[in-house]
């Protein structure tokens, strides 16, 4: 579900879509539904599965780190700079 977010431009509403399938991900892996009133916090408890934004976050920190640190030239890192 997070192939390819560090490059993404992340708007609120996309922040929020990603968590309402990440719940519904997470609830079809208990194999809970919404009929049956339990909520998202108690869900994630059971799961133990990080927030989504917090983990796009980081992956987008991880990747900015990763192409400063290059040093081949390529395009990447003079993006950045321009």
């Amino acid at each position: 579900m997070t192939y390819g977010t560090e490059t993404w431009s992340l708007t609120l509403g996309l922040i929020r879509r990603l968590r309402v399938t990440q719940w519904a991900m997470e609830r079809a892996m208990l194999g809970v539904s919404l009929r049956d009133q339990i909520r998202n916090e108690e869900i994630r408890k059971r799961t133990r599965v990080t927030d989504i934004a917090q983990r796009v976050a980081k992956l987008k920190w991880q990747w900015a780190g990763h192409i400063t640190r290059r040093t081949d030239g390529r395009w990447g890192l003079k993006v950045l700079e321009w």
